[in-house]
């Protein structure tokens, strides 16, 4: 994505546009599926994943200026730099926002998630959200276990789950419901 200061909310391509695949995505750790959002509840799919996962709890989290509480805190929050000490797991089923995340070069990556996408962000990736223009996402938050939310704003290179994943995703050679622009 680009450089850019103007409103978080919009797409921020650069120009000439450039997009990462699926792939490269997963190159640094982040999976990504197209799912039936309409019928999340009786999806085959997503139970297959949450079995094959571990992923034992979920809840939901509508952000909105409407619905969540403390709003302009809450949007400034996800919006600044952290990482997490478990995966990060969001099934969007209503509505639409970016995840941007650091590619090896520690430029951003604007992940577009949709109705229907559902993205998992390793433990100790670099990220932040933001909702698009339409300023509202329904997303179900799945976890392995109780949810954990600590979110620990850069700079935190010093924890195990940052070190993992460096060393897995970072300094590895090498290199869908989602669409993703550099």
């Amino acid at each position: 994505m680009d450089d850019s200061d103007e409103d978080q909310r919009l797409p921020h391509h650069r120009e000439p546009k450039e997009f990462v695949s699926l792939d490269q995505l997963a190159e640094l750790g982040v999976l990504s599926w197209r799912l039936d959002a309409d019928n999340y509840e009786t999806d085959e799919e997503l139970k297959k994943i949450r079995t094959e996962r571990g992923y034992s709890y979920t809840d939901f989290c509508e952000v909105c200026p409407e619905k969540l509480p403390n709003y302009e805190e809450k949007i400034k929050n996800f919006f600044e730099e952290h990482l997490h000490t478990d995966e990060e797991i969001r099934y969007c089923v209503a509505g639409s926002g970016y995840f941007d995340v650091r590619d090896r070069d520690e430029r951003w990556i604007r992940v577009w998630v949709k109705k229907g996408g559902m993205i998992v962000l390793p433990a100790g990736i670099y990220h932040r959200f933001t909702l698009d223009t339409n300023n509202y996402i329904k997303a179900m938050r799945l976890f392995v276990g109780d949810p954990v939310w600590t979110p620990f704003n850069r700079p935190h290179d010093h924890l195990p789950a940052r070190k993992e994943y460096v060393k897995s995703f970072v300094e590895k050679d090498g290199g869908n419901a989602i669409n993703a622009a550099a």
